[in-house]
């Protein structure tokens, strides 16, 4: 098995101009040409949109597509230069990598089916791993705001992300539930809920850990040509709960 997780295809440097209207983003490649590619993280960002921080984007070649450019990750430069993942498509792609290879403590899986239905606020868990004495239902989350060496979720208040504690709360006992933090960066080994963003989300996810959802903190390191796996994160302001 190779230790990396996923190979990114060839990516154009160059610098971040300005994000705007979420989907967003101006860039100067090295070349001196600017063009605008499509944000898909439409959270706040924050502390890693800012101008003039280095930038990596792909090129797609289907000619339907509106922007033919992606941002995938930008280069922070808090204590030491790093790279911050920002396409929020890949976490799910690379957590079905770790499942599928059994690299999480969720043992005794035989099978692993994405975007299932459930629960009574009308969800789509990420995924669902059967095969168990119990089902397991692990919903995954990127996290990529920082505070030294903590990253911290979220960055905003998440209406959704609370009902996605709910849901999984709704599970225990019947079923497993596990909260997959996708640390979208190398240089953080703590993981805290963001109370300063959204103190809601703070407190359904301790009422919950209490309860039996299980917490992943998974911490990767993100490059230019592909991304690692390094490993669980400690947790701070919530039980372990394994």
């Amino acid at each position: 098995m190779p230790d990396w997780l996923y190979q990114y295809p060839s990516l154009l440097s160059g610098k971040l101009l300005k994000r705007y209207k979420r989907f967003l983003a101006d860039i100067q490649l090295d070349t001196g040409e600017i063009v605008t590619a499509h944000c898909p993280n439409t959270g706040p960002m924050t502390g890693i949109s800012k101008p003039n921080s280095r930038v990596q984007i792909s090129k797609s070649d289907n000619p339907k597509r509106k922007l033919a450019y992606t941002w995938e990750m930008i280069e922070v430069c808090d204590s030491k230069p790093t790279w911050v993942g920002v396409n929020t498509h890949l976490p799910n792609v690379v957590v079905k990598e770790l499942l599928q290879q059994h690299l999480l403590p969720l043992d005794s899986y035989e099978h692993v089916k994405a975007e299932v239905r459930y629960g009574q606020e009308k969800s789509r868990i990420d995924f669902l791993l059967t095969g168990s004495s119990k089902p397991i239902y692990v919903e995954v989350k990127s996290a990529t705001w920082a505070q030294g060496e903590q990253v911290l979720f979220p960055d905003t208040v998440t209406t959704r992300g609370q009902k996605h504690i709910r849901e999984l709360v709704s599970l225990i006992p019947n079923a497993r539930a596990c909260l997959l933090f996708f640390i979208n960066r190398g240089d953080c080994t703590t993981f805290a809920p963001g109370d300063q963003a959204d103190p809601r989300y703070g407190e359904l996810l301790r009422d919950a850990v209490a309860k039996g959802v299980e917490v992943l903190p998974c911490r990767f390191e993100i490059m230019p040509e592909e991304i690692r796996y390094l490993g669980l994160a400690k947790t701070e302001g919530v039980s372990e709960t394994r």
